[in-house]
């Protein structure tokens, strides 16, 4: 492929950047990555970058390494003359922290947003921000992806008395746009955050009785808003619940919480490695919706059709 672009991974996600690498038929650029015995990171790029268009392909989940990893090889790779950098985020960690809702703590997200941009970045290519608000943090390009369109033909025509269920009210514009792709109803549900990772479910905004439900949300944390909104919907009488979220973080007893709850399957994408398989969690990769972003902005075409999250608004 001639002026193909250069795809280089960091160790947070490998098998995702190969998937995308498999899909353009492109071989995936060599790099070295190494830690000090302090933990200290080290990158090198084993092949001539001068000119070329590179693409990292990183998310940044936690720990914080993978984040720093991001801009060490960032920062190589414009020190290695290369002619454009695009940092592709399967997921964008820090993303929570997009506000100062409270006295004394950081905006995070646009903390992380001055760090890929000082370090060199000339473009970003992310998928299903927590806040849509945070491409504003960026003063270079940013193409917000949506994973809508991998779920989407699961649900399409195949099942009847669906219900779209949004579990709080930031995430209703994604699950109305869930709703319109799927013919389907919209049901929100009204949450109370007392603390961290700690939800109470005050009620239902909509009818579920009878109904088969999909919940649709950006990510999957510890399980708590996920799992609590599954048994509130079962308890107001939803049949099958079905659960389509973007990123699984799934950290501390997440897994174990859905496994016991009354849930039918969770999908979810492999921007984030799955840590334990299990029965109700069933990956879709991202590799080709991500695949085709860095191929058309390597030849500077549109990508607009892929990060349409709601055509009719």
């Amino acid at each position: 492929m001639e002026n193909a672009p250069l795809i280089f991974s960091g160790t947070s996600n490998p098998e995702l950047t190969q998937k995308i690498c498999n899909y353009l038929h492109l071989k995936e650029g060599k790099i070295d990555i190494r830690r000090f015995s302090d933990g200290e990171i080290w990158v090198k790029f084993l092949q001539n970058i001068r000119g070329q268009d590179v693409y990292i392909v990183q998310s940044t989940q936690p720990p914080a390494e993978n984040l720093m990893e991001l801009l060490i090889m960032i920062d190589a790779a414009k020190r290695a003359s290369a002619k454009r950098v695009t940092a592709v985020l399967p997921y964008f960690g820090y993303a929570r922290q997009d506000r100062k809702d409270q006295p004394r703590v950081s905006i995070t997200a646009k903390l992380v947003a001055n760090l890929i941009t000082v370090a060199g970045a000339d473009r970003v290519i992310t998928m299903d921000l927590h806040a849509a608000q945070i491409q504003g943090f960026f003063d270079i390009p940013f193409d917000h992806l949506y994973a809508s369109p991998i779920f989407t033909h699961l649900f399409k025509n195949q099942i009847d008395d669906l219900v779209v269920v949004s579990p709080d009210v930031g995430g209703i514009k994604l699950a109305r746009s869930y709703a319109n792709r799927l013919n389907a109803g919209l049901v929100v549900i009204d949450k109370r955050r007392p603390k961290h990772n700690v939800v109470e479910v005050m009620h239902l905004i909509g009818d579920v009785k009878g109904k088969n439900v999909l919940i649709v949300d950006d990510l999957i944390d510890t399980g708590g808003t996920f799992v609590s909104a599954v048994k509130a919907l079962k308890d107001n009488g939803a049949n099958n619940i079905y659960g389509a979220v973007t990123h699984a973080l799934l950290s501390g007893e997440a897994i174990a919480k859905i496994e016991s709850s009354p849930l039918n399957k969770l999908y979810v994408t492999d921007s984030i490695p799955l840590k334990r398989e299990c029965d109700k969690i069933e990956v879709r990769t991202a590799s080709e919706l991500l695949a085709e972003a860095i191929i058309r902005s390597n030849r500077n075409e549109s990508i607009s059709s892929l990060f349409e999250i709601d055509k009719d608004k």
